[in-house]
């Protein structure tokens, strides 16, 4: 029986890099294929073959048995491959039907665009998918989940076959991606191929039939999900065992200083009135579902969001901290969400991104930039949190995610920070890449540096954090310590399953 989606013996290079190396792929229809591999593995370099972007130096592609030649992008759509990339391809200001059909409108013999023809199909697709969108909304007033069936509804609408799905629940809460989940089951039972890109075990055993490894533009191996065990997953895409990603505690002293002792945060008028305190050396996580006031109430403290309550103390002394800048001079530094957005300038150099907050460290004579001293800087810090990239003049935008992650730790101690706020620090990073940013913080913390990490993985927050705090509806309801930092306990006030304290 021919594969729905067969790669044959496909190799890439790039200046300098071999990206993919005699590569083979198969897909059949109905099925939900897992593609795994660290960052760097060659995943995104085979998944741009597969949909036209880019162009393969060796082997070639077939679908439904006959070879295929995408040249672009549209050659790759025509013939039934549709793609929901990581970052949505949407136009923000448009609806959800006018993104389903752009650039392939419906028009009359006239030119008229069928404007009610394009909604009934769109309606049609949503009914397919069983999702209610506001199909006359421009789509940045929707939700991230409802965005993300736009997308597949904008691919099954070129009668997609084949579906790639790139990190698809990285900004979903666990309902939404629950959803997508039972959309995807519903696809497969139509007999639509899936390759899913996910860094979450959990939802590769819950979703995928079968899986391909690959490890520095090689493939490592074909396994079906039900026969193959996690470690042995992980070890095929690292090379090495991980027994254990997280970085053993070390028991907290009770006496230890208070760095920041937040003694009430209210973003609004009538909203919950937060308490916590920060201690030397900890790592303290701020756990809850998305939505539940994390990284609004860590954002409200630095100043970066405003409040209508706020008393905070810095090393026993009240601090405002109206903007981020008054943060930072108070030693808290903050690691957002989107790195990509907010935490970087990705044209600019290693050495450019780490230096960036605090030139005043390098200045020389006339306050002109020494760049033989910056050069030695950002070299010094990019080796103490072990950036991989050939060196300081390699712009960002060419690292992976978890090096990108270091270059902003880096540009923090370039500041001499003692607290760090980490927001989602492992998103979109592999498993390799996850235990060298544990260790980081660990090694931090051993500094004296104090971290506040906020994330929505929960065996991320068992395993890192010394204290949690939970969050539900904006408030924080309780802090766990001790033997009480487990999944459940954390999801049980996460989720109302007891009382305010």
């Amino acid at each position: 029986m021919n594969s729905l989606l067969s790669l044959e013996h496909i190799s890439k290079g790039f200046p300098g890099v071999r990206a993919l190396n005699d590569i083979s792929f198969e897909l059949q229809a109905g099925e939900i294929h897992a593609l795994l591999g660290e960052n760097g593995a060659g995943k995104s370099t085979l998944m741009k073959i597969l949909c036209g972007v880019y162009k393969q130096d060796a082997g070639r592609i077939l679908i439904d048995g006959a070879p295929v030649d995408f040249r672009h992008y549209h050659d790759a759509t025509n013939a039934g491959v549709g793609v929901i990339f990581q970052e949505f391809s949407l136009i923000p200001y448009l609806n959800a039907v006018e993104n389903i059909f752009l650039g392939r409108e419906l028009r009359s013999p006239l030119g008229m665009l069928r404007k009610k023809a394009m909604r009934a199909q769109a309606e049609k697709i949503c009914q397919r998918l069983d999702v209610n969108i506001d199909l006359d909304a421009p789509v940045d007033h929707l939700s991230v989940a409802e965005q993300q069936f736009v997308e597949i509804a904008k691919a099954l609408s070129l009668d997609a076959r084949i579906l790639v799905l790139d990190e698809p629940t990285a900004t979903l809460t666990p309902n939404e991606a629950e959803h997508l989940f039972r959309v995807m089951r519903e696809l497969k039972a139509q007999g639509v191929g899936m390759v899913f890109i996910s860094h979450h075990m959990e939802e590769i055993y819950e979703i995928c039939d079968r899986i391909t490894v690959l490890r520095d533009g090689e493939k490592i191996g074909d396994r079906n999900v039900s026969e193959v065990a996690v470690d042995d997953l992980l070890e095929m895409m690292v090379g090495r065992k991980i027994s254990n990603s997280f970085p053993e505690k070390t028991p907290l002293r009770d006496d230890g200083d208070i760095v920041i002792d937040a003694r009430a945060i209210q973003l609004h008028k009538g909203a919950p009135v937060n308490r916590f305190q920060l201690r030397k050396g900890e790592i303290l996580g701020f756990a809850g579902l998305v939505g539940s006031g994390r990284t609004e109430t860590a954002l409200a403290m630095i100043g970066a969001l405003p409040t209508c309550r706020k008393d905070v103390s810095v090393d026993g002394e009240s601090v405002a901290m109206k903007t981020p800048a008054e943060a930072l001079r108070r030693g808290i530094g903050l690691l957002p969400e989107s790195r990509k957005k907010e935490g970087l300038i990705l044209p600019f150099s290693i050495r450019e991104n780490i230096t960036l907050n605090n030139l005043a460290k390098v200045a020389g004579a006339g306050s002109l930039i020494d760049r033989k001293r910056e050069s030695e800087v950002a070299e010094t810090l990019s080796a103490k949190v072990r950036v991989k990239a050939p060196d300081c003049e390699t712009p960002v935008g060419n690292l992976s995610g978890g090096n990108q992650q270091k270059v902003v730790i880096a540009r923090w101690l370039n500041n001499d920070c003692k607290v760090l706020i980490f927001d989602e620090p492992t998103r979109g990073i592999d498993v390799g890449a996850k235990a060298e940013i544990y260790r980081l913080m660990k090694q931090l913390t051993a500094q004296g540096v104090s971290i506040i990490m906020i994330s929505s993985e929960l065996p991320e927050v068992v395993g890192v954090s010394d204290r949690v705090a939970v969050f539900r509806q904006g408030s924080i309801v309780k802090i766990l310590e001790g033997d009480a930092v487990n999944s459940n306990e954390i999801m049980r006030y996460a989720t109302g399953g007891v009382k305010d304290e």
